[in-house]
Parts: C-alpha cells; sequence; structure tokens
C-alpha cells in the first residue's frame, strides 16, 4: 500500500497562534477515497529543520502533502528548502507566473510574482480560489498554509494522479470496550493475538473519565481482524473482565 504524509510548517502552529485545520481534513480528504495517512510531521519555520525532513521523505517512495510556508514573505522558507533538499535551484515557472498575473495584473510585480519561484523542474498545482499556484516535485505536493486553499487542491492532486490507488486496499478497523479495564492486563493478550495474526495493529485507548474503561480493537486486512476480535473478546474474559460492542 502507499504511503502518504504530510508536513504541517509554520511557528505560528507551534506557538498555538494559530490551531492547526490541516490534520483532520487531511485524514478525512484520504480516507474518502480509501487511502490512509501513515505520517504527520509539524514543523516551524527553521530552514535547517525543514530541509533535513524533506531530505528524508524525498528519499523514500511516500506521496506527501507540505501546507504552508510558500508566500512571499521572509518567513516563508519552503520552496528553497525544497530546492535544498534536492540540490536544485530555484527558477521562476512561466505558468504559475502567468497565474499569479492573470489575478493580480501589474500589481504581480514586483513582490507576488515571488510566489511563482520554484524548484528546477517542478510542476504547478492549479490554485482555485486565488491563482497562486503550489507546486509538485518528486511526489511532493506543496501547498498554502490556507486551509480554504490548501485542502481544494490536495484534492485535485489525488483525484489527478492517484485515482487508481483509490479503494484498492481492503482495510477493516473494530473495536470493543473493556469496561473497568486495567491496560497492563491487557498486554500480553494483546502480544499473543499481534503474533497469531500478523496483518493487523492492534490498540488500546484508556479512558478514565466518567467511566474507567479501554477501548481495545484491531485494525488491517479484514478476515485477520475478523478473527483477532473474537480472540480478544475471548481473551478479555478470560483474564476477568466483561465487554462490549464499541
Amino acid at each position: 500500500m502507499q504511503n502518504f504524509g504530510i508536513y504541517i510548517i509554520g511557528d505560528e502552529i507551534l506557538s498555538g497562534k494559530r490551531q492547526d485545520g490541516h490534520l483532520s481534513k487531511a485524514i478525512e480528504i484520504l480516507t474518502a477515497r480509501g487511502l490512509q495517512l501513515s505520517w504527520a510531521n509539524f514543523l516551524g519555520d527553521d530552514p535547517a529543520q525543514i530541509t533535513a525532513a524533506l531530505k528524508t521523505s524525498f528519499a523514500k517512495n511516500d506521496v506527501v502533502f507540505s501546507f504552508g510556508g510558500i508566500g512571499a514573505t521572509p518567513d516563508d522558507y519552503t520552496r528553497q528548502c525544497a530546492a535544498n533538499a534536492l540540490n536544485v535551484p530555484i527558477e521562476r515557472h512561466a505558468g504559475a507566473v502567468a497565474e499569479v498575473v492573470a489575478q493580480f495584473g501589474e500589481g504581480a510585480y514586483p513582490k507576488r510574482v515571488f510566489m511563482a519561484d520554484f524548484p528546477q523542474g517542478a510542476e504547478l498545482i492549479p490554485n482555485p480560489v486565488n491563482r497562486v499556484a503550489g507546486f509538485s516535485i518528486k511526489e511532493h505536493y506543496f501547498l498554502p498554509g490556507f486551509p480554504q486553499m490548501a485542502h481544494p487542491m490536495m484534492q485535485w492532486v489525488l483525484d489527478t494522479h492517484y485515482a487508481h490507488l483509490f479503494h484498492q486496499t481492503q482495510y477493516l478497523e473494530q473495536s470493543i470496550i473493556v469496561v473497568d479495564g486495567i491496560e497492563s492486563q491487557l498486554i500480553d493478550l494483546m502480544n499473543e493475538t499481534l503474533q497469531k495474526y500478523p496483518e493487523i495493529k492492534v490498540f488500546s485507548l484508556p479512558k478514565l473519565k466518567p467511566n474507567r474503561q479501554i477501548e481495545l480493537g484491531a485494525k488491517g486486512a479484514p478476515e485477520q481482524v475478523k478473527l483477532a476480535i473474537i480472540a480478544l473478546k475471548t481473551g478479555v474474559e478470560k483474564v476477568g473482565f466483561a465487554w462490549c460492542d464499541a
């Protein structure tokens, strides 16, 4: 299965000045297409940090969406960091220039046109809101920090380039509620279940209030998940806890 990851970039997110609007929406967009988010990283406006992260993900086969840092102000480092991570120069993209000029006319110069500067070899991602394009290179898709722009652009990328992956992977998630459960007493059961059904993941989500309980479940290959849930129910009973369906 193809892995999908996201970067969310900006000091304002890490400081709490703004709340992240991307993580939950990215999961929603992927899930609607039968895809899953494999990882998410939050990064500050630190060129060395951004460049190092991009070098790592460029070396993988993941599809990556990056939100933020592609404007024209001095604190927008993402485009240059992407170029540095790939060891390529920044070039002004003619198609992106045309979009900026179509939106702003003479106001595109001298500053707004900087947003048409992409790493060499990049392709543009159309922006349906204000025509200031994002860019893509090596299956990394660089989008604005504004959710109302970035999310339709992410949808366009997926629908244009990855429709062949939609709903291709069989996946199931099921869980039970362990009433008054104690997580430490379920660890052996979880490990035994993983050993018996290696194509799944098991998870435990404790909740203390208003009543102590644990959501215990499995996710992955549907047939193994169904068998794993039966094993978990039986095991929970043997440990001495009651359970109900989640």
